[in-house]
């Protein structure tokens, strides 16, 4: 078994184990507007709005948008990225105010 591919059934069988789905895509797939509101877990409306302000890249085929899985992996991955640094920044937040600390707390 390559390698790559061995990296890949690796992580994926992380993924899984965490109860995360896991889809495997080529690169140059290109997914209709459900397909990628589908991974990224969004309304196709919204990834329509996504796409309409420049935010996704996306190609019209005759009269339907068309987006490359690339494309949608990395928005997906920079979007989580953004995510984890805002919940680290709330949870350090919560923790410099005491918001963790268990007790009696005045009501």
């Amino acid at each position: 078994m390559p390698h790559a591919l061995a990296e890949i059934m690796y992580r994926a069988a992380e993924l899984l184990a965490e109860g995360r789905p896991v889809t495997v895509l080529p690169d140059e797939e290109m997914l209709s507007t459900q397909a990628a509101a589908d991974i990224l877990n969004v309304s196709r409306q919204y990834l329509v709005r996504l796409v309409d302000a420049g935010e996704l890249p996306a190609e019209m085929v005759g009269s339907h948008r068309r987006l490359r899985a690339t494309d949608v992996a990395a928005f997906k991955a920079t979007r989580d990225a953004k995510r984890t640094l805002a919940l680290d920044r709330l949870t350090s937040l919560s923790e410099d105010v005491d918001g963790y600390q268990l007790g009696d707390k005045p009501r």
